[in-house]
């Protein structure tokens, strides 16, 4: 049995929740580059120009990528061997979190009940999956969601006869419908099956794939690529104004469903995606 201390943890989380916020992952500043290489419009070239500029002043500087450092959303893989010392894990998590956001002068944007709306002051609680898996390993990705982006998902329950066609429609409905409110160009994560909430939480986990690597299921990495190619036609653009760079990626994860349903959830993230992933 391995044992890993929360404090450790906690130590983990905060700095993970700093760097994220604050320095944008190689995949994704390597699909900006491209972006601009690729973009015909030249208002939209220079939308990228300057997207690219803000990352590198908030890598150089310090300074989060965005004004919106999101809800801490934390993936944990944790191997059935593992055993944590001290604190619950949940609590090193939130306490990471809190340390974090006020430790790196982050904005606290979560409120401690959606109706009643007041602010938590520290930016907890987490929003935590966890997976168990065989093993020792321990793993924790850390993605901060702002809520431009994520207040475009949608969750379709389609019918089984509706197949591909329908799942294509499904996505090309969300992100037309995200138009520039998702801050484009956007990750489009998409899952596919199960029940409600697990074609989302697949859809949220898809846009950790790194851009452009692409599903081991050849039909599947066929639909990212000609939904990739649909969505760039679409005419909205790097921030809504035009051009061909609508999307960065499109990540699709499957699942099995019930004989009677197919959900389909998508989740779309704005051009930096951001997140962290240690392993202890």
């Amino acid at each position: 049995m391995r044992e890993i201390s929360s404090e450790i943890i906690t130590q983990t989380i905060a700095q993970m929740c700093i760097e994220a916020n604050h320095h944008l992952t190689p995949d994704m500043e390597k699909a900006l580059i491209s972006a601009g290489e690729n973009e015909i419009s030249p208002l939209g070239k220079q939308v990228l120009s300057q997207l690219r500029e803000n990352l590198k002043i908030a890598d150089e500087d310090m300074i989060p990528i965005c004004q919106d450092t999101g809800m801490a959303v934390v993936f944990v893989e944790m191997g059935q061997e593992v055993h944590i010392t001290g604190a619950s894990l949940s609590d090193a998590i939130n306490e990471g979190v809190r340390k974090g956001y006020t430790e790196g002068y982050l904005r606290k944007s979560v409120v401690g009940d959606p109706l009643e709306r007041v602010n938590t002051g520290d930016n907890t609680p987490a929003v935590i999956h966890y997976d168990i898996v065989p093993g020792d390993t321990f793993r924790l990705t850390v993605a901060p969601k702002g809520f431009g982006s994520e207040n475009m998902s949608r969750v379709f329950m389609l019918k089984p006869a509706e197949g591909i066609e329908g799942v294509k429609n499904a996505v090309l409905t969300a992100v037309n419908d995200a138009g520039p409110n998702a801050c484009p160009p956007m990750v489009v994560g998409v899952g596919i099956g199960g029940t409600f909430e697990k074609a989302a939480i697949m859809a949220k986990r898809a846009l950790l794939r790194p851009a452009g690597e692409h599903s081991e299921i050849p039909y599947v990495s066929d639909l990212e690529k000609e939904l990739l190619e649909k969505i760039n036609k679409s005419g909205i653009g790097p921030g809504g104004l035009g051009g061909r760079m609508t999307a960065l990626a499109v990540n699709v994860l499957t699942y099995p469903t019930h004989i009677a349903g197919l959900p389909v959830a998508i989740n779309i993230c704005c051009h930096v995606n951001r997140h962290s992933v240690r392993e202890l």
